[in-house]
């Protein structure tokens, strides 16, 4: 028998036992495939109404421009519009009043806590600016795109003659123009040189075709002021002066930004040159018409001056009437810090008005009233612009510092230390030069304040002694109330210590304070006419026209902060 027949008497061996485990992998049943695509399904969904949902709150750049062919279209987009910008606006103003009602909730009994959060959100404020920006919104939509309807506009279609922008310009020229307006090309003038002009993206340049083909500049103007002249009277009357004066002032940069381009005209420190002449005005006001400027912005100018204020009192008593109180005079003599020197001249100067009034000798208070800590007015600029740096060094710091941690945080934190070293050192040399440059202003005014002072009296010594003297009425100018002015017309000229880019924003700043300063000192002489009530609404009116007239036409020449908020409230049409 072969060995390897098997016996059927043996046992068979045992068979290999079975495991039952379950797998490592995942495994998946159509049905957890089915939900696993419905839930990507629903988180699509999902994230595409989160979009949508931020472009209500946000509006992306470059959306084209809505065509729209009937009244009723007009109407239904401007409502939404308004609408939109409504919501936006309560959003703002009620997030504001919280922020400034969280500030104030400490000094609030427990009880009215409660009253006040509902009163900051929920408060007529709130409601009043929500008002205001979307009735502009809804009316400056529904007047531009229904006048292109109204009044079609036909225009001759124009062949545009394109140069190449590398031809004649340097590589680092063509780097730093993009910078600034991402590119340039050429079109033909009317008298057939070759204009250059910005290129803009294809959406801007979309619009501007839109803006070209449809509309007129009068379209713009007339829009604008309508829709801000009624928008404006939803606010409270203390505030209407505010909106206007500052919608003026930035309609006025950019029509004349985009008037002296198109002309081209260029006024060499032109920014210097308005905030000079702001600051003659300011400084003629502070010293003679105190009630033509805020109460809070005379204080600001007093407690930056460092005089005390009786002598800044007798400085106006005598601009206006011809005197001065004696307690003004008294008050100074009280100071602890008056030095020795000036407490004779001033005694002096007392026993004089003591003796022959209403004549209280020369049309000045002495300068020992002025500085009373220093007896020579030679020392005292070097002294005061120390003194004035010191003071304006955590203002200013706090202004270059705070937005740069607040609105630059990824900047700021997240490139890298020499990034972070930089920006800051930037931010320092910031506050170094703003505090220097008011500083700078204090310490100018004041050597003008005593030199004119000395001048007057030694040219008044000398005019009945000499024969070749300079005629009384120009030496009396030295002392009048319009050598205050300027004073400040100099003082001014410390803005070019500032770094450039913020001279404009200095000369934005002061420009309204002055117009205003200067519109209330003419009134006051009788040189204008009283507008009543609708001196801020007619105001508006024609800021809203310039700054809207620029908006449709030459937005590149309106402030990048005004220009984007244009954009988010109203969008390209």
């Amino acid at each position: 028998m072969s060995s390897n027949s098997k016996d059927p008497s043996l046992p068979l061996p045992a068979s290999k036992p079975i495991i039952d485990r379950t797998p490592s992998y995942i495994q998946f049943t159509p049905q957890r495939a089915i939900a696993s695509f419905e839930n990507l399904v629903a988180l699509a969904n999902h994230q595409e109404r989160l979009k949508e949902a931020r472009k209500i709150i946000w509006r992306d750049r470059g959306e084209p421009a809505v065509e729209l062919d009937g009244l009723w279209e007009c109407v239904e987009h401007a409502g939404r519009g308004g609408m939109r910008a409504a919501a936006i606006a309560f959003a703002i103003r009620a997030s504001v009043n919280l922020i400034l009602a969280t500030i104030r909730v400490g000094k609030i009994p427990k009880n009215m806590r409660l009253a006040l959060i509902r009163h900051a959100i929920f408060g007529p404020d709130s409601f009043r600016f929500a008002a205001m920006l979307g009735s502009f919104v809804s009316i400056y939509k529904a007047l531009i795109n229904s006048l292109p309807i109204l009044f079609p506009v036909s225009r001759p279609k124009v062949v545009s003659l394109e140069q190449p922008f590398e031809d004649d310009d340097s590589d680092e020229e063509i780097a730093h123009a993009e910078s600034r307006i991402g590119s340039v090309h050429t079109r033909p003038h009317r008298f057939g040189a070759l204009v250059r002009e910005a290129r803009l993206s294809s959406s801007a340049q979309a619009h501007q075709e839109w803006v070209r083909k449809k509309t007129r500049r009068w379209h713009a103007v007339l829009s604008g002021a309508l829709a801000g002249g009624l928008a404006v009277m939803f606010e409270k009357r203390s505030r209407r002066i505010v909106i206007a004066q500052q919608l003026f002032v930035r309609g006025l940069q950019g029509s004349y930004n985009a008037f002296t381009t198109r002309r081209g005209w260029h006024v060499p420190h032109g920014d210097v040159l308005v905030f000079c002449l702001c600051c003659a005005q300011i400084v003629y006001a502070f010293f003679s018409r105190p009630d033509t400027l805020p109460r809070s912005y005379t204080t600001w100018l007093t407690t930056a001056s460092g005089a005390p204020p009786p002598a800044i009192n007798m400085v106006r008593d005598i601009n206006r009437i011809g005197t001065f109180k004696v307690q003004d005079l008294d008050k100074i003599l009280q100071r602890e810090d008056l030095i020795p020197a000036n407490r004779t001249a001033i005694l002096a100067r007392k026993a004089l008005a003591i003796s022959t009034p209403p004549n209280y000798g020369p049309s000045y208070p002495p300068c020992g009233a002025v500085h009373p800590w220093v007896a020579s007015c030679t020392q005292v600029p070097f002294p005061r612009f120390f003194t004035v740096f010191k003071w304006a060094f955590p203002i200013y710091g706090a202004l270059h510092f705070v937005p740069l941690m607040l609105f630059k945080r990824g900047a700021f934190w997240g490139k890298g230390r020499e990034a972070w070293m930089r920006m800051l050192g930037r931010a320092g040399w910031g506050t170094v030069r703003s505090s220097a440059f008011m500083a700078s202003f204090v310490a100018v005014y004041q050597s003008w304040f005593c030199f004119k002072h000395y001048l007057h009296a030694v040219l008044s010594s000398r005019s009945s002694k000499s024969k070749f003297t300079l005629p009384q009425p120009l030496i009396d100018l030295l002392a009048s109330k319009y050598s205050y002015a300027l004073g400040g017309f100099f003082g001014a000229l410390s803005l070019l210590v500032e770094e450039k880019r913020r001279r404009g924003e200095l000369a934005m700043y002061v420009l309204p304070k002055g117009l205003e300063s200067a519109w209330l000192t003419a009134r006051g002489k009788g040189w204008i006419i009283r507008t009543g009530e609708f001196g801020e609404m007619m105001l508006t009116a024609i800021g809203m026209g310039m700054v809207m007239s620029t908006y449709q036409n030459d937005p590149q020449h309106l402030s990048g902060l005004v220009r984007r908020i244009l954009y988010q409230f109203i969008g390209p049409n």
